[in-house]
């Protein structure tokens, strides 16, 4: 039997490059990795600085290429034939999505064309869409939406994925792209970008400044979250790939898709306590009245990961593990940088 070939967009992302890692640690799997190394288009570093890549670089094919352009020729000759693709690549800041909304939409909607036009042209086994838990726009206090709860997303972030969402689920009825929606919580791991929450609470814990956390109008509450390491998410996606096949029309009338789920919701003012006591430094913060700091934000994501567990997955690392470690890897960063004898 035959290695699977597997091309993952996104691969120098925060996501993309552990979702490579876990695959050359735990599969035989021969990685394609397409990257767009422009303005917050993911970090070399992320893939040559990983212990397993730096193991098993035979396995691992970058080709640059931005996936706001199709495809030519000469690109689908170099992939070659792939057995799953992993469509991770996204931009993903809400605040910039909200600053700059039309750039940041359009750049989200051009690349789920693109490769979905590319795998109408090479024809997967399996074309996994990764989206989040934010289409479904905020979730009352009580509510874990099940899969295909109904879309509603709260700004233009949330939107340009669920856009990426109805358009692989066209691809799916009208092309029979063998299509599969995973929506995720929120993701953290060692090498996230410092504008996310948890290494961003890090950085200003250890500076010394102050950390503004989102909270309703009266002040006395923050917003909750369920955070999830990559980790996880890669070991999820491997499940999915090695134990799910994807429903077809017209046997069927709506594709599959997962929730991938944290388990735990944490109020984002007891997260950025926690990082602070493992730091063991003080928290200065102030809530800020979330509508008013952020339009469109939600305070709520809440996702039922009870499918997942049906089929019988469950997740490697519990969060006060993969926390810990991840606080300890990135504060140990910041010491090395400001160390001069290293």
């Amino acid at each position: 039997m035959s290695k699977k070939r597997i091309l993952c967009s996104g691969i120098s992302g925060m996501v993309g490059s552990n979702i490579m890692s876990h695959f050359l640690k735990n599969t035989d799997y021969e990685i394609i990795g397409i990257v767009n190394w422009g303005f917050h288009k993911g970090k070399a570093s992320n893939i040559l600085n990983d212990e397993n890549y730096q193991k098993n670089k035979d396995r691992v094919s970058i080709i640059t290429h931005d996936l706001n352009e199709p495809f030519t020729k000469e690109d689908i000759k170099k992939i070659g034939q792939i057995d799953i693709i992993l469509n991770i690549a996204s931009d993903t800041h809400v605040d910039r999505s909200i600053a700059d909304p039309i750039p940041f939409v359009l750049n989200n909607v051009k690349l789920v064309l693109n490769m979905l036009e590319l795998a109408r042209e090479i024809k997967p086994k399996m074309f996994v869409q990764f989206s989040t838990d934010e289409v479904y726009g905020q979730a009352k206090e009580g509510i874990n939406y099940p899969e295909w709860s109904c879309i509603n997303p709260s700004n233009p972030y949330a939107s340009s994925k669920a856009s990426q969402e109805a358009i692989s689920i066209g691809y799916w009825r009208t092309y029979n792209v063998p299509v599969i929606i995973t929506n995720t919580m929120n993701v953290f791991a060692e090498n996230q970008d410092k504008e996310k929450f948890i290494p961003l609470c890090i950085d200003r814990i250890l500076k010394g400044e102050k950390i503004f956390i989102h909270g309703y109008p009266d002040n006395k509450k923050a917003g909750t979250r369920f955070y999830i390491h990559a980790r996880n998410i890669a070991d999820a996606l491997h499940f999915i790939i090695e134990k799910v096949k994807p429903k077809m029309y017209p046997e069927y009338d709506r594709l599959e898709r997962f929730n991938i789920v944290g388990d735990k919701e944490i109020d984002n003012l007891s997260l950025a306590q926690m990082i602070a006591d493992e730091l063991k430094l003080p928290l200065n913060y102030e809530l800020t009245n979330f509508h008013g700091a952020r339009p469109g934000h939600d305070l709520r994501y809440a996702l039922d990961g009870q499918k997942l567990k049906d089929y019988g997955y469950k997740y490697p690392l519990n969060f006060e593990e993969s926390f810990k470690r991840t606080i300890t890897y990135i504060t140990n960063q910041y010491d090395i940088r400001n160390n001069p004898n290293n």
